[in-house]
């Protein structure tokens, strides 16, 4: 499936030119990006990028990325506005005037509409709209993402390098850091090991936050010491090769959430109501010792913005 250019770039090198911009933004331009898919050309900085990705699109606001557009979740939930968007950002997407291209299931039709010229997309995870890649990749330089592997930090870096946002990024990560090193000495932990994760209280169910993910890099960055899994727990995958997550159900479940406290993302008071109501966890020494702790609803997917509120509960907690 084939989406004319609309001469996008002339356009917009045209309208740079009108506006004087053109040495600003050219010198570090054209550059190189590898991503999964091999080495693609960026010939000038992004000036209308769409996220297919709601989990990338917070790290592109944060670092004051041109973002025009974005997928989105189910509206009105409890980690999502009446837009789809995450709550975290929220308030920053509406300043920012940004688009819905569509809820869930991806739309190259919605994408091709925006005119951009840099399309970003997950490589895994509910928000992945990698199955659209070569209807994507005729519209605009399109680049795979993959951020269940890695910090919020890291991928702000990386977003800083395809997007021109260096700076900003490196801005960002400094404040959080600096945020992170005072609570770091104020703190006082709780016993450790810990199990970090999402909790379904309908499914009883759980998804059980790795050291490879961005939740876990945080909380051991904050000296917290996550609890190993179980020799011979088996566990189920889904949404696609993730690294980020285990998932935890039925007899799995208890013997999954091993630590000696609880921390909820994605969570908030009644999560840990349903946790500690739970006959088959009440065994648990976390539960049993009132060692569950929701750190809210806005932390599913870590970006600046919740990253920056998990340092403020985890303070109003601990510090």
């Amino acid at each position: 499936m084939k989406f004319p250019v609309f001469f996008r770039h002339t356009l917009l090198i045209s309208g740079l030119c009108l506006l004087g911009l053109t040495s600003a933004v050219a010198a570090d331009w054209p550059r190189q990006v590898t991503d999964s898919r091999g080495s693609h050309t960026l010939e000038h900085k992004p000036l209308r990028i769409v996220s297919t990705s709601v989990t990338l699109t917070g790290s592109l606001l944060a670092i004051d990325a041109p973002v025009i557009a974005s997928g989105a979740t189910t509206p009105n939930n409890r980690v999502a506005d009446a837009q789809g968007f995450l709550r975290q950002w929220s308030e920053v997407a509406k300043q920012r005037k940004l688009t819905r291209l569509y809820i869930g299931e991806p739309n190259a039709e919605a994408v091709a509409a925006q005119m951009p010229d840099l399309i970003l997309v997950s490589a895994t995870g509910g928000d992945s709209a990698l199955a659209l890649y070569d209807q994507l990749s005729t519209i605009a330089p399109t680049l795979v993402i993959n951020y269940d592997s890695q910090s919020w930090q890291a991928l702000l870096t990386q977003l800083g390098r395809i997007t021109g946002q260096e700076q900003q990024a490196a801005a960002r990560i400094a404040e959080f850091d600096t945020q992170l090193a005072t609570l770091k000495k104020q703190m006082k932990l709780p016993p450790q090991p810990v199990s970090a994760l999402v909790y379904t209280a309908a499914a009883h169910s759980a998804n059980l936050w790795t050291p490879e993910s961005a939740q876990g890099k945080l909380l051991e960055q904050l000296g917290f010491t996550l609890a190993p899994l179980p020799a011979g727990l088996h566990t189920s995958q889904s949404q696609g090769k993730r690294h980020d997550i285990i998932q935890l159900g039925g007899e799995n479940l208890a013997t999954g959430l091993n630590g000696e406290s609880l921390f909820v993302f994605a969570g908030d008071q009644k999560d840990t109501n349903a946790i500690e109501a739970n006959p088959l966890l009440s065994h648990l020494s976390a539960v049993q010792n009132k060692r569950v702790y929701a750190l809210g609803t806005e932390t599913f997917r870590l970006d600046y913005y919740s990253a920056m509120r998990v340092l403020q509960r985890l303070e109003t907690l601990f510090g």
